[in-house]
């Protein structure tokens, strides 16, 4: 391998681990949202253009807001679909997690994107009884469909944590995706919880591209969960009492 090619590897990973990366990437690609160029994969890697490091700016982070709202405009087949033409299992960082074409968003999101979740953060002791039962309450209640709106399958990253938007000499590249179809608040909500830089501008520049609906900011307890879902089951009881905190707020937004 030369200079330019940064390789992961992990021997005995789960088939279609590195696959399923690979795909998604090239399926952002596709609606040409600056993302990490595959340039070889294989059952127990997957290489990558290496990228320069550069420091977060306002110009790059509305170029960025701008090109997430394009890609999420790109759309998607359904809520839950997969990259087309991938048939294999798809993952948030080493977990594997259910990618099922659903008709509506909200049974998609609390079935498959939350409630997989609850009982391993039960297990681990990060996530009591008690705020376990609320976030299924409120997962019942979304998945009955009473905050589905009229916003079609949008095509999303699927793990925009800070530690997924890498800011180069050349703007901002993302990394190492969840893709699949969902709803395009879900992308922000993440970026907004671990603390994405320059996040005023990067919103600035999405609404300059495509507006977000009213009230947004208000259900961004709503689209953490499946963040904080997937890291109290393996991140220790803080994420589980963030997790039953969102749960409270979405109970709130509810009435």
């Amino acid at each position: 391998m030369t200079t330019d090619v940064h390789r992961k590897s992990r021997p005995g990973a789960p088939a279609d681990f590195f696959a399923a990366e690979a795909a998604g990437l090239r399926w952002l690609a596709e609606a040409g949202a600056p993302v990490v160029e595959v340039l070889d994969v294989g059952a127990d890697h997957i290489d990558l253009r290496r990228l320069g490091r550069g420091a977060p700016d306002g110009r790059s982070a509305r170029a960025f807001g701008g090109a997430l709202a394009r890609m999420h405009a790109a759309g998607a087949d359904a809520f839950g679909a997969p990259p087309p033409g991938f048939t294999g299992a798809t993952f948030i960082g080493s977990r594997e997690q259910p990618s099922v074409p659903t008709e509506t968003w909200g049974r998609f999101y609390a079935e498959q994107r939350v409630l997989p979740f609850v009982p391993v953060a039960v297990e681990t002791g990060n996530l009591g009884d008690d705020d376990a039962e609320l976030v299924r309450d409120v997962c019942a209640r979304i998945a009955d469909g009473v905050l589905d709106d009229d916003e079609p399958p949008a095509r999303l990253h699927g793990d925009l944590w800070n530690g997924n938007v890498m800011w180069t000499p050349d703007g901002v590249v993302m990394i190492d995706p969840a893709a699949h179809g969902g709803h395009r608040e879900t992308d922000l909500a993440m970026l907004e919880l671990f603390g994405c830089p320059r996040l005023d501008d990067v919103v600035a520049g999405y609404e300059d591209q495509e507006p977000l609906r009213s009230g947004w900011r208000d259900r961004i307890p709503l689209h953490q969960l499946h963040p904080l879902a997937v890291h109290a089951a393996g991140h220790g009881p803080g994420y589980g009492r963030a997790l039953a905190a969102a749960a409270g707020a979405v109970r709130e937004l509810l009435g």
